[in-house]
Protein backbone atom coordinates (compact mmCIF):
# COMPACT_ATOMS: atom_id res chain seq x y z
CA UNK A 1 0.00 0.00 0.00
CA UNK A 2 1.28 3.43 0.27
CA UNK A 3 3.85 4.79 2.07
CA UNK A 4 2.33 6.64 4.74
CA UNK A 5 0.16 3.37 5.60
CA UNK A 6 2.92 1.74 5.38
CA UNK A 7 4.68 3.56 8.34
CA UNK A 8 1.89 3.35 9.99
CA UNK A 9 1.78 -0.32 10.62
CA UNK A 10 5.28 -0.25 10.93
CA UNK A 11 5.28 2.05 14.20
CA UNK A 12 2.11 -0.25 15.63
CA UNK A 13 4.43 -2.90 14.85
CA UNK A 14 7.20 -1.38 17.07
CA UNK A 15 4.95 -0.21 19.44
CA UNK A 16 3.48 -3.58 20.33
CA UNK A 17 6.65 -4.96 20.54
CA UNK A 18 8.80 -2.25 22.04
CA UNK A 19 6.49 0.11 23.51
CA UNK A 20 6.83 -0.59 27.01
CA UNK A 21 10.23 -0.24 27.20
CA UNK A 22 11.33 2.85 25.11
CA UNK A 23 8.02 4.51 24.51
CA UNK A 24 7.75 6.78 21.33
CA UNK A 25 11.57 5.14 20.40
CA UNK A 26 9.74 2.10 18.96
CA UNK A 27 7.14 3.89 17.13
CA UNK A 28 10.03 5.45 15.01
CA UNK A 29 11.98 2.57 14.74
CA UNK A 30 9.10 0.37 13.71
CA UNK A 31 7.85 2.95 10.84
CA UNK A 32 11.55 3.00 9.52
CA UNK A 33 10.98 -1.05 9.19
CA UNK A 34 7.97 -0.28 7.69
CA UNK A 35 9.69 1.85 4.90
CA UNK A 36 12.33 -0.51 4.15
CA UNK A 37 10.83 -3.04 1.89
CA UNK A 38 9.75 0.46 -0.33
CA UNK A 39 13.08 1.08 -0.57
CA UNK A 40 13.75 -1.49 -3.44
CA UNK A 41 12.43 1.49 -5.82
CA UNK A 42 15.84 3.34 -5.03
CA UNK A 43 17.87 -0.11 -4.97
CA UNK A 44 16.00 -1.35 -8.33
CA UNK A 45 16.97 2.15 -10.19
CA UNK A 46 20.84 1.46 -8.61
CA UNK A 47 21.36 -2.07 -10.07
CA UNK A 48 19.89 -1.72 -13.37
CA UNK A 49 19.89 0.65 -16.32
CA UNK A 50 16.63 -0.66 -17.69
CA UNK A 51 13.83 0.92 -16.87
CA UNK A 52 11.92 -2.08 -17.33
CA UNK A 53 13.80 -4.01 -14.59
CA UNK A 54 13.63 -1.28 -12.09
CA UNK A 55 9.74 -1.36 -12.17
CA UNK A 56 9.66 -5.21 -12.23
CA UNK A 57 12.28 -5.03 -8.85
CA UNK A 58 9.70 -3.65 -6.83
CA UNK A 59 7.67 -5.54 -4.49
CA UNK A 60 10.19 -8.46 -5.71
CA UNK A 61 12.74 -9.64 -3.70
CA UNK A 62 12.49 -7.03 -0.97
CA UNK A 63 8.95 -7.78 -0.19
CA UNK A 64 9.70 -11.59 0.13
CA UNK A 65 9.05 -13.29 2.85
CA UNK A 66 12.69 -14.81 3.14
CA UNK A 67 13.97 -10.79 3.10
CA UNK A 68 12.06 -10.37 6.24
CA UNK A 69 13.49 -13.14 8.44
CA UNK A 70 17.21 -12.41 6.94
CA UNK A 71 17.13 -8.68 7.29
CA UNK A 72 15.07 -8.66 10.67
CA UNK A 73 18.26 -10.28 11.99
CA UNK A 74 20.61 -8.07 10.10
CA UNK A 75 19.19 -4.85 11.10
CA UNK A 76 17.89 -5.95 14.73
CA UNK A 77 22.04 -7.00 15.22
CA UNK A 78 23.21 -3.59 14.20
CA UNK A 79 20.87 -1.90 15.90
CA UNK A 80 21.23 -3.15 19.45
CA UNK A 81 24.58 -2.86 18.95
CA UNK A 82 24.07 1.34 18.57
CA UNK A 83 21.24 1.65 20.94
CA UNK A 84 22.12 -0.64 23.56
CA UNK A 85 25.06 1.42 25.01
CA UNK A 86 25.69 4.27 27.74
CA UNK A 87 22.72 5.04 29.55
CA UNK A 88 20.62 2.48 27.45
CA UNK A 89 22.68 -0.64 28.66
CA UNK A 90 20.37 -3.24 29.19
CA UNK A 91 17.14 -1.67 28.78
CA UNK A 92 16.51 -3.66 25.73
CA UNK A 93 17.91 -7.20 24.02
CA UNK A 94 19.03 -8.30 20.65
CA UNK A 95 15.53 -10.34 20.65
CA UNK A 96 13.85 -7.31 21.58
CA UNK A 97 14.89 -5.40 18.11
CA UNK A 98 14.78 -8.20 15.99
CA UNK A 99 11.22 -8.91 16.71
CA UNK A 100 10.90 -5.42 16.16
CA UNK A 101 11.74 -5.30 12.76
CA UNK A 102 10.35 -8.63 11.70
CA UNK A 103 6.96 -7.54 12.15
CA UNK A 104 8.08 -4.35 10.73
CA UNK A 105 8.96 -5.90 7.78
CA UNK A 106 6.85 -8.77 8.02
CA UNK A 107 3.69 -7.16 7.80
CA UNK A 108 4.88 -4.63 5.01
CA UNK A 109 4.26 -7.28 2.20
CA UNK A 110 1.60 -9.33 3.66
CA UNK A 111 -0.64 -6.47 3.56
CA UNK A 112 0.71 -5.23 0.02
CA UNK A 113 -0.58 -8.58 -0.94
CA UNK A 114 -4.35 -7.69 -0.28
CA UNK A 115 -3.66 -4.62 -2.88
CA UNK A 116 -4.18 -5.39 -7.05
CA UNK A 117 -0.21 -4.69 -7.64
CA UNK A 118 0.90 -7.88 -6.22
CA UNK A 119 3.46 -8.91 -3.71
CA UNK A 120 6.23 -12.06 -4.57
CA UNK A 121 5.73 -13.06 -1.44
CA UNK A 122 8.07 -16.55 -1.67
CA UNK A 123 11.05 -14.83 -3.73
CA UNK A 124 14.05 -15.82 -4.39
CA UNK A 125 12.22 -19.00 -4.57
CA UNK A 126 9.53 -18.15 -7.01
CA UNK A 127 8.32 -15.38 -8.68
CA UNK A 128 4.44 -15.79 -8.26
CA UNK A 129 2.74 -12.55 -7.03
CA UNK A 130 0.14 -12.63 -4.23
CA UNK A 131 -2.72 -10.65 -5.32
CA UNK A 132 -5.65 -10.62 -3.81
CA UNK A 133 -7.33 -7.57 -5.26
CA UNK A 134 -9.60 -6.42 -2.40
CA UNK A 135 -8.00 -3.27 -1.36
CA UNK A 136 -6.71 -0.10 -3.10
CA UNK A 137 -3.33 0.85 -2.78
CA UNK A 138 -4.68 3.81 -1.03
CA UNK A 139 -7.49 3.92 0.95
CA UNK A 140 -8.28 6.25 3.92
CA UNK A 141 -11.08 4.29 5.40
CA UNK A 142 -8.00 2.13 6.54
CA UNK A 143 -5.10 4.23 6.69
CA UNK A 144 -6.82 7.31 8.78
CA UNK A 145 -8.15 5.46 11.98
CA UNK A 146 -5.35 3.65 12.58
CA UNK A 147 -3.28 7.00 11.82
CA UNK A 148 -5.45 9.17 14.50
CA UNK A 149 -4.83 6.09 17.02
CA UNK A 150 -1.17 5.66 16.65
CA UNK A 151 -0.78 10.00 17.09
CA UNK A 152 -2.85 9.59 20.22
CA UNK A 153 -0.59 6.82 21.81
CA UNK A 154 1.90 9.16 21.47
CA UNK A 155 0.75 11.18 24.13
CA UNK A 156 0.90 8.42 27.04
CA UNK A 157 3.50 7.11 28.79
CA UNK A 158 5.31 4.06 27.85
CA UNK A 159 3.99 2.07 30.88
CA UNK A 160 0.13 3.49 30.56
CA UNK A 161 -2.61 1.02 30.12
CA UNK A 162 -4.07 3.49 27.56
CA UNK A 163 -1.49 3.61 25.60
CA UNK A 164 -1.74 0.00 25.00
CA UNK A 165 -5.30 0.19 24.22
CA UNK A 166 -5.05 2.85 21.58
CA UNK A 167 -2.55 0.51 19.97
CA UNK A 168 -5.14 -2.41 20.09
CA UNK A 169 -8.17 0.04 18.99
CA UNK A 170 -6.07 0.71 15.92
CA UNK A 171 -5.00 -2.77 14.94
CA UNK A 172 -8.32 -3.42 15.30
CA UNK A 173 -10.25 -1.22 13.43
CA UNK A 174 -7.75 -1.44 10.62
CA UNK A 175 -7.85 -5.32 10.38
CA UNK A 176 -11.54 -5.38 10.92
CA UNK A 177 -12.14 -2.85 7.68
CA UNK A 178 -9.72 -4.67 5.76
CA UNK A 179 -12.03 -8.46 6.75
CA UNK A 180 -14.78 -5.79 5.49
CA UNK A 181 -12.85 -5.54 1.94
CA UNK A 182 -12.09 -9.69 1.88
CA UNK A 183 -16.64 -9.69 2.11
CA UNK A 184 -17.06 -7.02 -0.31
CA UNK A 185 -14.62 -8.60 -2.78
CA UNK A 186 -16.36 -11.76 -2.24
CA UNK A 187 -19.87 -9.24 -3.17
CA UNK A 188 -18.37 -8.32 -6.00
CA UNK A 189 -17.17 -10.91 -7.67
CA UNK A 190 -20.77 -12.38 -7.17
CA UNK A 191 -22.18 -9.82 -9.21
CA UNK A 192 -19.52 -9.26 -11.95
CA UNK A 193 -20.44 -12.99 -12.92
CA UNK A 194 -23.96 -12.51 -12.95
CA UNK A 195 -23.26 -9.66 -15.39
CA UNK A 196 -21.22 -10.82 -17.63
CA UNK A 197 -23.88 -13.40 -18.36
CA UNK A 198 -26.69 -11.15 -18.67
CA UNK A 199 -24.08 -9.62 -21.24
CA UNK A 200 -23.60 -13.10 -23.10
CA UNK A 201 -20.34 -12.46 -22.72
CA UNK A 202 -18.29 -15.61 -22.64
CA UNK A 203 -15.17 -14.98 -21.10
CA UNK A 204 -13.01 -17.42 -19.35
CA UNK A 205 -11.74 -15.85 -16.69
CA UNK A 206 -11.79 -12.13 -15.47
CA UNK A 207 -10.72 -10.13 -12.56
CA UNK A 208 -12.26 -7.24 -9.85
CA UNK A 209 -10.39 -4.46 -7.59
CA UNK A 210 -11.66 -1.15 -5.85
CA UNK A 211 -10.68 2.17 -7.48
CA UNK A 212 -8.15 4.09 -5.84
CA UNK A 213 -9.09 6.18 -2.52
CA UNK A 214 -12.34 3.82 -1.49
CA UNK A 215 -13.74 0.45 -1.54
CA UNK A 216 -17.47 1.65 -2.89
CA UNK A 217 -16.38 1.73 -6.47
CA UNK A 218 -14.97 -1.22 -8.42
CA UNK A 219 -13.28 -1.67 -11.43
CA UNK A 220 -14.11 -5.56 -13.56
CA UNK A 221 -12.08 -6.68 -16.43
CA UNK A 222 -13.13 -9.81 -18.43
CA UNK A 223 -11.26 -11.69 -21.12
CA UNK A 224 -12.28 -13.76 -24.20
CA UNK A 225 -10.60 -15.48 -26.94
CA UNK A 226 -10.51 -12.19 -29.06
CA UNK A 227 -11.01 -9.23 -26.45
CA UNK A 228 -11.16 -7.55 -22.63
CA UNK A 229 -14.46 -6.50 -21.77
CA UNK A 230 -14.13 -3.56 -18.95
CA UNK A 231 -16.87 -2.07 -16.61
CA UNK A 232 -16.99 -0.73 -13.35
CA UNK A 233 -20.20 -0.87 -10.23
CA UNK A 234 -20.33 1.04 -7.62
CA UNK A 235 -22.46 -0.21 -4.01
CA UNK A 236 -24.49 2.54 -4.57
CA UNK A 237 -26.20 1.86 -7.97
CA UNK A 238 -29.55 1.53 -8.17
CA UNK A 239 -29.18 -1.73 -10.17
CA UNK A 240 -27.13 -4.61 -8.73
CA UNK A 241 -25.28 -4.77 -11.69
CA UNK A 242 -22.08 -4.28 -14.21
CA UNK A 243 -23.75 -2.53 -16.74
CA UNK A 244 -21.42 -0.44 -18.51
CA UNK A 245 -19.52 -2.69 -20.75
CA UNK A 246 -16.59 -1.66 -23.01
CA UNK A 247 -14.67 -3.70 -25.39
CA UNK A 248 -10.85 -3.18 -25.80
CA UNK A 249 -9.21 -4.91 -28.55
CA UNK A 250 -6.68 -7.34 -27.89
CA UNK A 251 -3.71 -5.27 -29.65
CA UNK A 252 -0.38 -6.93 -29.75
CA UNK A 253 1.74 -4.87 -31.83
CA UNK A 254 4.87 -6.16 -30.20
CA UNK A 255 4.67 -10.14 -29.15
CA UNK A 256 6.20 -12.28 -26.38
CA UNK A 257 7.97 -14.20 -28.33
CA UNK A 258 9.76 -10.71 -30.31
CA UNK A 259 11.03 -9.36 -26.60
CA UNK A 260 11.72 -11.00 -23.81
CA UNK A 261 10.44 -7.23 -22.12
CA UNK A 262 6.92 -7.84 -23.49
CA UNK A 263 6.67 -11.41 -21.93
CA UNK A 264 8.11 -10.28 -18.27
CA UNK A 265 5.48 -6.57 -18.73
CA UNK A 266 3.08 -9.22 -19.39
CA UNK A 267 3.87 -11.31 -16.62
CA UNK A 268 3.56 -8.33 -14.53
CA UNK A 269 0.36 -7.47 -15.63
CA UNK A 270 -1.16 -11.08 -15.32
CA UNK A 271 -1.99 -11.20 -18.64
CA UNK A 272 -4.48 -8.33 -19.00
CA UNK A 273 -2.66 -5.70 -21.21
CA UNK A 274 -2.46 -4.29 -24.75
CA UNK A 275 0.84 -3.23 -26.50
CA UNK A 276 -0.45 -0.17 -29.73
CA UNK A 277 2.57 0.89 -31.93
CA UNK A 278 2.85 4.81 -31.80
CA UNK A 279 5.74 5.04 -34.57
CA UNK A 280 8.43 2.93 -35.51
CA UNK A 281 10.55 3.47 -32.44
CA UNK A 282 8.04 3.77 -30.07
CA UNK A 283 4.87 1.65 -28.03
CA UNK A 284 2.44 2.22 -25.69
CA UNK A 285 1.86 -0.50 -23.33
CA UNK A 286 -1.72 -0.32 -21.39
CA UNK A 287 -1.45 -2.59 -18.07
CA UNK A 288 -5.55 -2.96 -18.34
CA UNK A 289 -5.83 -4.11 -14.44
CA UNK A 290 -6.23 -0.68 -14.05
CA UNK A 291 -9.37 1.45 -15.13
CA UNK A 292 -9.91 3.63 -18.04
CA UNK A 293 -9.57 7.75 -17.44
CA UNK A 294 -11.87 7.97 -20.74
CA UNK A 295 -14.44 5.23 -21.07
CA UNK A 296 -14.84 6.11 -24.90
CA UNK A 297 -10.78 5.70 -25.24
CA UNK A 298 -9.42 2.01 -24.73
CA UNK A 299 -6.07 3.80 -24.47
CA UNK A 300 -6.75 5.88 -21.67
CA UNK A 301 -5.12 3.18 -18.87
CA UNK A 302 -4.52 4.84 -15.65
CA UNK A 303 -1.66 2.34 -15.81
CA UNK A 304 0.06 3.03 -19.70
CA UNK A 305 3.77 3.20 -20.39
CA UNK A 306 5.90 4.64 -22.61
CA UNK A 307 8.13 1.89 -24.72
CA UNK A 308 11.22 2.35 -27.04
CA UNK A 309 13.47 0.15 -28.70
CA UNK A 310 17.26 0.54 -26.82
CA UNK A 311 20.05 -1.76 -27.74
CA UNK A 312 18.44 -4.72 -29.13
CA UNK A 313 15.88 -4.98 -26.63
CA UNK A 314 13.20 -2.64 -24.78
CA UNK A 315 13.42 0.10 -21.96
CA UNK A 316 10.69 2.86 -21.05
CA UNK A 317 10.71 6.67 -20.34
CA UNK A 318 9.76 7.41 -16.46
CA UNK A 319 6.25 6.53 -15.75
CA UNK A 320 4.28 9.77 -15.28
CA UNK A 321 0.27 9.72 -14.79
CA UNK A 322 -2.39 10.30 -17.87
CA UNK A 323 -4.09 13.42 -16.10
CA UNK A 324 -3.30 17.02 -15.84
CA UNK A 325 -5.59 17.87 -13.02
CA UNK A 326 -5.71 15.66 -10.14
CA UNK A 327 -8.54 17.54 -8.93
CA UNK A 328 -10.94 16.85 -11.97
CA UNK A 329 -10.02 13.25 -11.37
CA UNK A 330 -11.14 13.41 -7.82
CA UNK A 331 -14.50 14.71 -8.21
CA UNK A 332 -14.91 12.53 -11.31
CA UNK A 333 -13.99 9.57 -9.14
CA UNK A 334 -16.55 10.84 -6.31
CA UNK A 335 -19.50 11.47 -8.49
CA UNK A 336 -19.47 7.69 -9.74
CA UNK A 337 -18.85 6.25 -6.57
CA UNK A 338 -22.40 7.82 -5.67
CA UNK A 339 -23.82 5.33 -8.17
CA UNK A 340 -26.51 5.59 -11.24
Amino acid sequence: MDSLTQIVLGAACGEAVLGKKIGNKALLFGAIGGTIPDLDVLVGSWIYGNEIDAMLFHRGFMHSIFFSVVAAFGFGWLVYKLYNSGKRQSTTTQKDWIMLFFWSLFTHPILDAFTPYGTQLFAPFTNYRVALNNIAVADPAYTLPFLICMVVVMFFKRVSKKRRLWLKLGIGISSVYLLFTLGNKLYVNSIFKKSLMAANINAFRYSTQPAIFNNILWYAIAETETAYYVADYSLFDTQKRFLNFREIPKMRDLQPSEYSDIKALAWFSNGYYSVYAINDNEYRYNDLRYPLLDPEDPDSSVFSLLLYEDDNRLNMKPFEPKFDRFDAVLVSLWERIKGV
